[in-house]
């Protein structure tokens, strides 16, 4: 006897379809259809202690494995506590399928118990949201799956009424066509190499789209056809090693990096902008090439609409297709060599001595021992605050995704579930979170989650007792100290408390120990580094 399709179900195995193999959330009895038809379509339903963390287990995850991240919330309170998080996949271009349960809408109309309008929550922070019907339950899944998947990803928020999730439903056999990847017309290709070919000083800035599209083998190639020096944002580090000759490390949030980096740009005759989107960047990025001297080339999958930059030739087209076109088959004998004054070699040694890695101790200490020690295929997450800044010019990659953190919305909280995700989607791999103190205890709860699930990522903690970041710019403004110091707790404690280990260090020595410990433990870890106030002055 076949059995009677429900809503709940069309929308599970199309997700399914996607190569959705986790969700995480919370249930309510709102959802409890929803996540019976998730476990039937062969997808694992994992709690999670709040569902902002759920939110950032499944981007975890997507990093490893590249599926969109589904999110499950009932109504009200539940729905809302994914807030931050929806509002981070927005803006950090993360493709999530938010699932919310709702009453029926003839119910919303006498029932007002924590009913609200979660599509009107949602609507800003979304690409798109709808409510799921029965009858176009497989249509409405498969726009949600494209609008999160296509560029730029980001959420796409469903609603789920109750009745509508139980409701019989028919599956159609239809499927959206993949768009096929586009090029610029040949003559705005034609300019675009023109000036590649005068250019004696160019320079590129690779960003978080080039990351999205795959695009690293066509980068390499071209930049080392043309010789082109580049700078990476902070979600694009390791789209190529940051071992590359070329490569001049990683620009965001640092006015120490910047105080090298801006100058070379702005030396710089041509600048091409290869997926770089400036949502990760500080104000200090805005406008820094002149228009009237330089020329800039924009590669880019949207039209601006931010104007922190404007480019000479603005390419709206695919990168990888549009790189392809741009690369000579081989490398002119005669063309005169990029930068003859060498500058981005000088770059490159300036920022080796502004992060240095030999600090006996203190936040880049912590770092530079962390990577020394750990093994060079191990996943990092980052938390938001001074140490994420410190961290994203010290720590090498190899790799795309071997950092990851929240560099669009800088919200705190991610690293703690961001690297439960990954190791539970690469368990045989090394992996490390982040964090300060004051993130660190806003998802401190959910290492519960992380014992029961058996996964056993190494959460480091900055202990300075402050909110580092905060202070500095407080400092820098001669404001007196206030609404930024707290205590100094236990972490190793709370580590333990929770079915993991918990070890305080307060030297390379002890921490070299830890982590070895740590990387043989088949539980997680909580090391506490116990550092000064301040440590972070002149660093970043």
């Amino acid at each position: 006897m076949t059995q009677t399709l429900r809503a709940a179900d069309v929308l599970a195995r199309r997700l399914y379809e996607a190569g959705c193999r986790h969700a995480f959330g919370m249930p309510g009895g709102e959802v409890l259809t929803l996540v019976d038809a998730l476990v039937k379509a062969g997808i694992s339903f994992h709690l999670a202690k709040h569902e902002n963390a759920a939110g950032f287990m499944g981007e975890g995850v997507h990093h490893s494995d590249g599926a969109p991240v589904i999110l499950v919330a009932t109504l009200g309170p539940g729905a809302l506590n994914g807030v931050n998080v929806v509002a981070n996949a927005h803006q950090d271009r993360v493709p999530m399928l938010v699932l919310t349960g709702c009453v029926d809408a003839a119910e919303e109309q006498s029932y007002t118990h924590q009913v609200l309008d979660h599509r009107a929550v949602f609507s800003p922070i979304t690409k798109a949201t709808f409510r799921l019907d029965a009858e176009a339950a497989d249509l409405i899944a498969d726009k949600a799956v494209a609008l999160a998947t296509q560029p730029r990803n980001g959420p796409v928020h469903i609603d789920v009424p109750i009745s509508t999730a139980d409701a019989a439903a028919t599956e159609r056999g239809s499927r959206r066509a993949p768009a096929a990847r586009t090029q610029p017309e040949s003559e705005t290709l034609a300019q675009a190499l023109s000036w590649l070919a005068e250019a004696r000083r160019p320079l590129a800035l690779i960003g978080l789209d080039a990351l999205q599209e795959a695009a690293a083998p066509e980068i390499k190639t071209f930049l080392e056809q043309h010789q082109i020096p580049f700078v990476t944002t902070y979600k694009a580090k390791g789209i190529l090693p940051e071992t590359h000759p070329l490569c001049l490390g990683a620009a965001g949030l640092s006015p120490l990096a910047d105080k090298y980096l801006l100058p070379l740009l702005q030396k710089s005759d041509l600048i091409l902008a290869l997926g770089y989107d400036p949502i990760e960047m500080r104000p200090g990025w805005r406008n820094v090439w002149d228009p009237a001297r330089q020329r800039m080339i924009d590669i880019t999958p949207e039209p601006n609409s931010h104007y922190m930059h404007q480019a000479s030739l603005a390419l709206v087209a695919s990168l990888k297709p549009t790189l392809t076109a741009l690369t000579p088959v081989s490398q002119s004998a005669d063309q005169p060599q990029n930068w003859p004054c060498h500058s981005p070699a000088q770059v490159q040694a300036d920022l080796g001595m502004a992060f240095p890695a030999d600090a006996d101790w203190g936040p880049a200490g912590v770092i530079a021992e962390c990577r020394a020690t750990l093994p060079a295929n191990t996943l990092a997450t980052a938390d938001s605050g001074a140490h994420r800044i410190l961290l994203s010019q010290m720590w090498s990659c190899s790799a795309p995704r071997q950092l990851i953190q929240s560099s669009g919305l800088c919200t705190m909280g991610c690293a703690v579930p961001m690297a439960i995700g990954r190791k539970l989607a690469e368990p045989d791999r090394p992996v490390v979170s982040f964090s300060g103190d004051a993130g660190f205890l806003m998802v401190a709860g959910d290492l519960a989650t992380a014992a029961e699930l058996g996964v056993a990522p190494i959460f480091v903690v900055f202990a300075d007792a402050s909110l580092a970041l905060i202070e500095l710019k407080q400092r820098g403004r001669q404001m007196a100290n206030a609404g930024v110091d707290m205590g100094r707790h236990d972490f190793a404690a709370i580590g333990r408390a929770f079915g993991g280990s918990g070890i305080t260090v307060r030297n390379r020595s002890e921490l070299n120990q830890a982590l070895q410990q740590a990387l043989a433990s088949d539980r997680f870890t909580v090391i506490s580094a116990e550092i000064e106030p301040g440590g972070y002055d002149g660093r970043i």
